[in-house]
């Protein structure tokens, strides 16, 4: 035990003479010394005041215990585990090596510094790093393992670097991106992708970096796993990242958030607290080099229904012009062609980007002959384009003449991608099989997404935006709200024969016969979600007809909070009646604070 600093000059003469286990992993561990900075706040204390124990643990050899014991003093333990300022605190070691630990305060007059303690640590103790953690970090005991950042093309994450808010704590099993871009979005090169770090538990706990990007260099130093707090800590060498980051954030060493760690993938989060720019937090991206080396990478497909080639040529007649949706003409859309956004309405779309206007798109077309494959474009401002067209088996269109651009919303455009082509993403067919609604995508040059442009057919050159609906009467004082399944999803019941609308509904179930599809635009408000609620929810329409077929979940949409949304059901076969109207949006109830505020209208029931 050290107590005061006559007891320190004695424990240091006999340091050489422990036999202290301490479980951290390692070999020598270099600990720079802090010079204490001067202030002229108060009078600083002598090392000679400094009161604290370092005392091996009598029944296990492998775990150092630390006790700061100066009065009304903040201290700072340097160990092999990194950085504490706990007034007690335990530190476990499980290979031999010569290990150092230093204690400090900091006083009114500044900070006070003891002299470097060192304990020779002869025996292993391989518990400490008996955790599926470890052996996924690093490969297992006598193993190594290298990670390197994620390019995207693993199929596990977009990028090497996500954002997450700082308003809140990011933690393993309860983290939040709130943007995912891709590597070329936050400036990723060659070199960044490069770098490698390898931990290994050959005879300690070892970190060695090669850092291409940082100078070319290769830092070796150890590091130490908190399975407990999910927490990493490194010496002497820093996780890989990328070059353009480091500055950003100052505490690269010490109790790194671990988010997710398996087999294949390790993420961690990083505050980023630099004084030129607003606080966040960083989250990096690893993969397993490994599994990187062996990942045969493929972009995913948009899945297209059997027979779409039929489906998009022989729609009534071989001539079909397409026009742009007036309720949500763009979205963007993942390489499996689902939209990242499902914006329904004008209402719908962010102040970012700003609401359609078909006055500023409204005439364009782009006429469309299967029999000679010809096409004409018509742009806002009346230019016609003449050319022709084909399309292979994947549903890309190539034109032999430019496919012209314009300005759809705001600051996007309607365009090609970069070889001229467009691809069909999603087809919607009526009862018939005729086409009605088709999603084509420019492919992004520098990120795994499209720009998503939402085109509706005018069979035979007509002028008509789509099929015509037929809107149905709904009495809002009879809309039910709320979760009467106890499922902890929020519900809105247009109609339920089990429920407890089917005395008095709010809607004519006789009126409710269809075709094609149903459409139902709703507006909640009154919505308040606790701290930790996920904030985003999938939403859909739950439709069952009088016999029960057709019976399925509408499409899918995306609800954050108060607004006005629309979800849509087509049904397989022709629906007349109904057993079962209701919107589900999933988690949501669970979310809110005060369920029994929420309120909710329904705008609009047009069946087609």
């Amino acid at each position: 035990m050290t107590v005061g600093n006559n007891i320190k000059k004695e424990e240091s003469m006999n340091t050489r003479k422990l036999n202290i286990f301490v479980a951290l992993l390692g070999l020598v561990l270099a600990f720079a010394s802090c010079q204490p900075d001067e202030f002229s706040l108060g009078k600083i204390i002598s090392k000679d005041d400094l009161q604290y124990s370092i005392t091996q643990n009598a029944d296990d050899p492998n775990m150092i215990i630390l006790e700061s014991l100066t009065p009304e003093m903040t201290p700072l333990w340097v160990t092999p585990a990194g950085r504490s300022t706990e007034l007690k605190d335990t530190v476990k070691i499980a290979f031999p090596g010569e290990y150092k630990f230093v204690y400090g305060v900091e006083s009114a007059g500044g900070f006070v510094q003891a002299d470097t303690m060192v304990i020779s640590i002869t025996t292993t103790n391989l518990s400490y790093v008996d955790d599926p953690l470890w052996n996924m970090l690093t490969g297992g005991v006598g193993e190594s393992k290298t990670w390197i950042l994620d390019n995207g093309k693993y199929g596990l994450t977009n990028g090497p670097m996500y954002f997450a808010d700082p308003s809140r704590e990011q933690v393993w099993g309860n983290y939040e991106i709130n943007w995912d871009p891709s590597g070329s979005s936050v400036g990723a090169t060659d070199q960044d992708y490069a770098a490698e770090m390898t931990f290994d538990l050959i005879g300690g706990p070892h970190l060695t970096s090669y850092k291409p990007n940082e100078g070319d260099v290769t830092e070796q130093g150890v590091f130490d796993l908190n399975v407990k707090n999910h927490t990493l800590s490194t010496t002497d060498a820093t996780i890989i990242r990328l070059a353009a980051i480091a500055p950003n954030a100052k505490n690269w060493n010490t109790n790194v958030k671990v988010l997710d760690l398996t087999e294949n993938q390790l993420r961690v989060a990083i505050y980023r607290d630099n004084n030129d720019e607003q606080e966040w937090w960083y989250v990096f991206n690893y993969v397993s080099k490994d599994y990187a080396d062996n990942y045969q990478y493929a972009d995913p497909e948009p899945e297209l229904p059997d027979g779409w080639q039929d489906i998009i040529s022989k729609t009534v007649s071989t001539t079909i012009v397409w026009k742009l949706s007036e309720s949500n003409p763009l979205d963007w859309a993942n390489l499996d062609g689902s939209m990242m956004n499902g914006w329904q309405a004008p209402e719908d779309y962010p102040d970012w980007l700003g609401t359609p206007d078909p006055s500023v798109y409204g005439s364009f077309s782009m006429t469309m002959n299967s029999n000679d494959q010809s096409v004409v474009f018509v742009t806002p401002d009346g230019t016609t384009t003449n050319g022709t067209y084909s399309l292979d088996d994947k549903g890309i269109y190539s034109f032999d003449v430019t496919v012209p651009s314009f300005t759809l919303i705001n600051w996007a455009s309607f365009a090609p991608d970069a070889n001229n082509h467009l691809r069909i993403l999603q087809i919607k067919k009526d009862l018939s099989g005729n086409v009605t609604d088709m999603w084509v995508g420019a492919r992004d040059a520098s990120a795994p997404q499209y720009t998503a442009f939402h085109l509706v057919a005018q069979t035979g050159g007509g002028s008509d935006n789509g099929p015509q609906g037929t809107e149905i009467a709904f009495d809002n004082s009879k809309l039910v709200i709320g979760d009467p399944e106890d499922k902890g999803n929020l519900r809105l019941e247009l109609y339920n024969e089990y429920g407890l609308t089917k005395a008095d509904p709010g809607i004519n179930t006789a009126d409710l016969v269809f075709s094609n599809r149903i459409d139902v635009t709703f507006t909640i408000s009154g919505i308040t979600l606790k701290d930790d609620a996920v904030g985003n929810y999938d939403a859909s329409m739950y439709y069952a007809d009088a016999d029960w077929t057709p019976n399925a979940n509408g499409d899918v949409i995306q609800v954050n909070g108060d607004g006005t949304y629309t979800v849509s059901y087509s049904p397989e076969s022709d629906a007349e009646g109904a057993v079962v109207f209701v919107i589900d949006i999933l988690g949501m109830g669970a979310d809110i604070t005060d369920l029994s505020a929420v309120t909710a209208t329904i705008d609009k029931v047009v069946t087609y």
